[in-house]
């Protein structure tokens, strides 16, 4: 018989069944983009950004809840930014030490995540800032990608025009 849902002998919770399924029927769950079921059970991060341009910069901005400065690195090469990390697992604190456990959710473990650039920026003045779990990242643009005004000059065919102009 053809599946449409590979087969496999792995061991999957109705929970994770369930979870497949709404995540496969709808499109644009709320938080389908945040949490990603690994095959371990635990859920993977996944960084969601807010990226727009002025005419001078582009500016990413990430959701780290729970992070700190030193958690996140950043990396630019070619045109593509990529921020990596790890998310401490909660379960593993001093404080929940001999804990009983009755509900654990909390995304933890490594993340990454990347985006490429349509334009070209100056990756050697990009800053970043964060704040209260926001990471905010400034990229320059390349003076070659920023838009320029260019002057329209008007071109007369009158013999007058041309005349006066010669005469100045």
């Amino acid at each position: 018989m053809v599946s449409r849902f590979p087969v496999s002998n792995e061991f999957i919770s109705l929970r994770d069944a369930m979870d497949r399924l709404l995540a496969d029927s709808f499109v644009g769950t709320p938080l389908r983009g945040v949490w990603a079921s690994s095959s371990n059970g635990s859920a993977k991060m996944s960084l969601p950004l807010d990226v727009y341009a002025t005419d001078n910069e582009v500016v990413i901005i990430a959701a780290a809840p729970g992070l700190r400065a030193e958690d996140i690195e950043i990396s630019i090469n070619q045109g593509t930014i990529t921020l990596n990390g790890k998310t401490p697992n909660v379960a593993q604190s001093e404080e929940a030490k001999n804990a009983t456990w009755y509900l654990h959710e909390l995304p933890h473990g490594g993340f990454s995540r990347s985006i490429t650039l349509p334009i070209d920026i100056d990756a050697a003045n990009a800053d970043a800032t964060f704040d209260q779990g926001i990471l905010r990242l400034r990229l320059p643009k390349a003076e070659k990608a920023k838009p320029r005004q260019i002057t329209v000059r008007v071109i007369t065919n009158e013999p007058e025009a041309d005349a006066i102009e010669a005469g100045r």
